[in-house]
């Protein structure tokens, strides 16, 4: 981890920032910087789709040449360089090994076919969240609410117009990954497409098997990297609303776009879109019913009335057909579609917490590595008083003991040994010290304190109660712990570095491709009431000509010059005559 790769994985080489070399407690995290496993991202190749949702238009920069190395079958077809298109082709109600039924969805990638079930599709989305938590990886249906279990029961997985749903859905969150730059690289899921793999097998196989149970203690660039586990198990857990001391401001812009991002979706657009939707589904079932009317009064007419009345009926029955088609078409190329969008908010958010906690993380090991260096600092301090104070009592007890060769020996001496009890003079080389005082007679004992004072005595002596033992291995574990601190922050340093700049990247190219995205959206929307208004105008025109067929009224008064009012008395008079028709 020494020298660490610049290169970001979304950009050219045009586009490509050289990185500083930076060492272990300053390192610029500001600076962009992406490692990369190998076998974990390769070139970012893969081909555009020629489905107008989702856009294939600006996800991707111009690739000079395709990829060469394929990891398999699935891998070479993805990136053949043509148009191609993962299809699910229909949903079968089975229970292939399972005690109940669900549905299963097959799914064609060129000549290879699969089945999976929803929560496969649930699985690949969770493990490539965990292999690659700097990348937005695309969303899923959600599930079946408990309101529609409460109202449907047991039929709620059978329902047509949900499985027609997670049919479309399911089939753009796989053309998602397929055109993405780094997922379509992904062994993991040209296996899931690959109907001839056990799922279950994939799942307890490498690498999945390897991912670890924290991303935020793995790094960033291949979670599954298992060389430096113990490093980054020294590294803190931090939580998403932890604060930071030197937030990054182009991180902290994107959360405030993506959150007025989210809010607008979520907000006004869904539940505006949900409403149009409700009254354009009760504005086709009026027809419906106006229709029926109309045609069935028309058979108790005859003639030119009866025709009329019939065609008018069959121009409701037109609009609601058209109706009921506009609806269709507006849940399928814009409500669905919103949807996705406002669930990529959530996605974007949970990435951007990710970001932070990796902040937070390297924030919090530099704290820990500055408090274990003062740490260390006091010991060694401690460590340097006590020398000095040994090596001060040491010269102290020398200069107290007297040598026979000694100069200051002589009528002083022997003064001092005359003053001193006999047994103690005729060893002048030793020593005074004061016999140890005894116990006091005087101090009473607390009942049950021999027991207590026993359990004192032998814990104590199980325990290294010895000072300058415990100082010195005080120390010891400080520098190990500092050794692991300045390895972590290291880490911690590049991971933030890589999190930094890939996701920045890969929101880039989402924007890019929500920009698409919605400019087809808001085309498919003119389209579909363009249609909408043709075919009913057609329509309309068809009866109207029935209606003109219909001859005069019998007592209609022909056309005659104007007739002005008399004046009166009062004012302006009303001609009787003008009443009489025909006379």
């Amino acid at each position: 981890m020494d020298n660490f790769e610049d290169e970001n994985p979304f950009e050219t080489d045009v586009d490509r920032v050289p990185s500083e070399t930076s060492s272990t407690s300053k390192v610029n995290i500001s600076a962009p910087s992406s490692p990369r496993h190998p076998a974990r991202v390769l070139s970012p190749t893969s081909p555009t789709l020629s489905r107008p949702f989702p856009s294939s238009g600006t996800n991707r920069h111009p690739q000079t040449s395709y990829k060469s190395d394929f990891c398999c079958g699935r891998d070479q077809w993805l990136h053949s360089g043509e148009d191609l298109e993962i299809l699910i082709m229909d949903a079968q109600k089975t229970s292939l090994n399972s005690n109940t039924p669900y549905i299963t969805y097959i799914i064609r990638a060129g000549n290879a076919e699969a089945r999976h079930r929803y929560s496969e599709f649930e699985s690949l989305r969770s493990s490539l969240v965990k292999l690659y938590p700097t990348i937005i990886i695309p969303p899923i249906p959600s599930k079946q609410t408990i309101g529609d279990y409460a109202t449907k029961q047991a039929k709620a997985k059978e329902d047509a117009a949900m499985i027609a749903r997670r049919k479309r859905m399911l089939q753009t969150f796989l053309n998602r990954i397929a055109r993405h730059p780094i997922l379509s690289n992904e062994h993991v899921f040209h296996r899931f497409l690959d109907g001839e793999v056990s799922w279950t097998e994939v799942l307890h196989s490498p690498p999945l098997s390897l991912l670890p149970k924290n991303t935020l203690k793995a790094p960033s660039h291949n979670p599954t990297d298992q060389s430096a586990a113990s490093a980054y198990a020294a590294l803190p857990n931090p939580s998403a609303t932890h604060p930071l001391r030197n937030p990054d401001q182009r991180s902290v812009d994107s959360e405030i776009f993506t959150n007025k991002f989210a809010n607008h979706l979520s907000g006004p657009m869904e539940k505006v879109t949900r409403r149009t939707l409700k009254r354009w589904s009760e504005n086709a079932q009026d027809y419906s019913e106006l229709g029926a009317a109309l045609n069935g009064y028309s058979l108790n007419e005859s003639g030119a009335l009866a025709a009329a009345m019939e065609k008018t009926g069959q121009a409701v029955d037109t609009t609601y057909m058209s109706t009921t088609r506009l609806l269709q078409e507006l849940e399928q190329n814009f409500s669905e579609p919103l949807h996705e969008y406002a669930q990529f908010a959530v996605i974007i958010k949970k990435l951007l917490s990710y970001r932070h906690q990796k902040h937070v993380q390297y924030e919090m090991t530099q704290d820990a590595l500055e408090n274990k260096r003062e740490m260390l600092e006091e010991y060694e301090k401690s460590e340097r008083e006590a020398k000095r104070l040994d090596e001060a009592l040491s010269k102290g007890r020398v200069n107290g003991l007297r040598s026979p060769g000694s100069p200051a020996e002589g009528e002083e001496g022997q003064s001092q040994s005359q003053s001193l009890p006999q047994d103690e003079a005729e060893e002048p080389g030793s020593a005074y010290l004061p016999p140890h005082p005894g116990p006091n007679p005087y101090k009473r004992r607390a009942p049950g304190m021999g027991f207590l004072n026993a359990l004192s005595y032998t814990l104590h002596g199980m325990m290294d109660v010895d000072p300058e033992t415990a100082r010195r291995s005080s120390i010891s574990k400080t520098r190990e712990t500092i050794s692991q601190l300045e390895d972590a922050l290291h880490l911690s340093a590049q991971d933030l570095k890589y999190s930094s700049s890939t996701i920045q990247a890969d929101l880039d190219r989402f924007q890019r491709q929500k920009v698409a995205d919605l400019r087809e959206m808001t085309i498919s929307m003119a389209r579909i009431h363009r249609d909408w208004c043709k075919k009913n105008l057609e329509a309309w025109q068809a009866a109207k000509k029935e209606i003109e067929k219909i001859p005069d009224h019998p007592n209609k008064r022909p056309p005659s010059p104007e007739v002005r009012p008399v004046p009166g008395p009062s004012g302006l008079r009303r001609d009787s005559t003008a009443t009489v028709n025909g006379r």
